[in-house]
């Protein structure tokens, strides 16, 4: 996949189907666009998603807004959907007070070589989020675009959308999240040097420190799984600040006990699945009676791995 970002001087010569969105969490209410420009490579055009950087939400925000994706993990999911091209266009002032036909024109058009647009049916572009879907629909003839505007999706009655994501992620309930996101929610990260405490317990642990703009769910310990050098593991998973440990300036730390695994692996990325949330984070009275717990958890684990 070949990714532009940091710059707004470039021009794509392949003719190009794109999908315009934010992408939090690459839900499937996203992916049904991803879709709708998948399928325009059999026409030979190049799939491309359209994006900003910084998304608009933390531009004209305070920053604080977590993030259900990364910008990393958002280019791992593209690239493994099947998309050619990644714009990460630089949001800036000049950028945002773009007339919607500028954009539309300029960037779309000129920039992108787009001869296909999907959008979302919520979409807003251009200054003051004066471009919408119908306007688009008007702007796309100049410059010989066809539009796709899709419908949002629903899941019981309610419409698909990174907020709703969220709201399921902070109460822990990853299966609803799993439906919702289409795959199960994963932090990607390097493994990092810890204490090496879960070593000297006989359970050593690839730690990792997550990017402090994504968004977790509860502190605890979950099944998860775990992808090393494009090869897959069952494993468990705590999240937390380690109580019964740390007990001066805690790190939050993303701990993963992966089920017969030996290698060292300190440095390389990976990529942790949570699958289901088993108990809350808590302080044990010391180390004998959190390794019980550990040896608990890992026995349910694999458990519950079995029957995956």
């Amino acid at each position: 996949m070949e990714i532009i970002t940091g710059t707004a001087d470039f021009y794509i010569n392949d003719e190009t189907a794109v999908a315009i969105g934010k992408f939090d969490g690459v839900h499937i209410g996203h992916r049904a666009l991803l879709d709708e420009i998948l399928k325009q490579k059999e026409n030979g055009k190049k799939a491309c998603v359209f994006t900003f950087d910084p998304s608009p939400a933390v531009f004209f925000g305070d920053g604080k807004e977590k993030q259900l994706t990364t910008r990393e993990e958002k280019r791992e999911i593209f690239e493994r959907l099947g998309i050619d091209i990644l714009v990460e266009y630089p949001l800036n002032r000049k950028v945002a007070d773009m007339s919607p036909r500028d954009f539309v024109v300029n960037v779309l058009c000129n920039r992108i070589n787009a001869v296909y647009v999907a959008a979302g049916s919520d979409l807003s572009f251009g200054r003051r989020g004066e471009g919408n879907a119908a306007l688009l629909r008007i702007l796309a003839p100049e410059c010989g675009m066809t539009v796709k505007i899709i419908d949002k999706l629903l899941y019981e009655g309610r419409e698909i959308s990174s907020t709703y994501v969220r709201e399921t992620l902070e109460k822990g309930d990853m299966r609803l999240t799993e439906t919702l996101l289409g795959e199960a929610y994963f932090i990607c990260g390097k493994v990092t040097h810890g204490r090496q405490l879960g070593r000297t317990l006989g359970m050593p642990t690839l730690n990792l420190i997550p990017d402090e703009s994504k968004m977790l769910p509860p502190r605890g310990v979950y099944y998860s799984g775990v992808m090393i050098r494009n090869c897959y593991y069952s494993s468990t998973t705590n999240i937390g600040y380690k109580p019964t440990i740390e007990q001066d300036k805690p790190v939050m730390c993303v701990e993963t006990y992966v089920y017969d695994f030996h290698e060292d692996i300190y440095g390389e990325d990976i990529s942790v699945y949570l699958y289901e949330f088993r108990r809350p984070e808590q302080k044990f009275a010391g180390i004998e009676a959190l390794k019980e717990q550990m040896q608990k958890d890992i026995a349910a684990g694999r458990e519950y791995a079995k029957e995956k």
